[in-house]
């Protein structure tokens, strides 16, 4: 068996609309743990992000203010749960209550793997 895949999940949520966001995320995310394996979620309090390297920049739309990550044994497995979940009603209509799509300034999905 090979090690789990790691589905890091960044967005940066327009900030005028984050309390919304909030309190849909608060119905989303029991319906998701349910059906994936969601290690965590978090949304930013307001504490500054720190940026630093040896080429450090600030992003256009500043640091990702929500962060999902999710456990999945295969990528196969991945896209499986993921087609079934937009099959799925309660997800759906708990979709449908979504504060608007157009809130997501950018996403990025990235995938790791244990060292």
């Amino acid at each position: 068996m090979s090690s789990p895949i790691f589905e890091i999940r960044d967005y940066h949520y327009r900030a005028d609309r984050m309390e919304e966001y909030r309190e849909w995320a608060h119905d989303a995310a029991p319906v998701l743990t349910e059906r994936f394996d969601v290690l965590g979620f978090w949304v930013d309090d307001g504490i500054p992000a720190e940026t630093r390297g040896s080429d450090p920049m600030d992003l256009r739309h500043g640091p990702a203010n929500v962060t999902w990550i999710i456990r999945w044994d295969s990528m196969q497995q991945r896209e499986r749960d993921w087609d079934a979940l937009w099959q799925d009603p309660v997800w759906n209509e708990t979709w449908a209550k979504h504060p608007g799509f157009e809130g997501y300034l950018h996403m990025s999905v990235r995938f790791l793997r244990g060292a």
